[in-house]
């Protein structure tokens, strides 16, 4: 089978149309080598996913965060949440700390 054999083939004909093999080069271009390349779309589009995902975790955490602040707007609750976080205390106060066996990390 020749030159002139492929020639007279419909897809061969089809393949070596000049507008074919401009379209076959723009579109291997456009997806593999371009600087906006179909590739670097889809690690773009997963980035937005995962900073939005990111960005809800970040809206709950403030959301909490106010809520948080909101109630520690009260003298009281601030005294509750220094003692028991910071373990603060008033002078001559004594604070024990109970902790429970069970509580305890313990590495038998």
């Amino acid at each position: 089978m020749g030159y002139k054999d492929l020639k007279k083939k419909k897809w061969f004909s089809f393949l070596t149309n000049m507008y074919v093999l401009v379209l076959t080069v723009f579109v291997i271009w456009m997806v593999f080598f371009d600087t906006n390349s179909l590739l670097i779309h889809l690690e773009l589009r997963k980035q937005i996913k995962s900073l939005e995902k990111t960005q809800q975790f970040l809206k709950e955490e403030i959301d909490k965060d106010k809520k948080i602040i909101q109630k520690l707007s009260d003298p009281k609750e601030m005294e509750k949440f220094a003692r028991e976080q910071y373990y603060l205390k008033k002078k001559e106060e004594e604070i024990f700390i109970i902790e429970y066996e069970d509580s305890l990390n313990s590495k038998e």
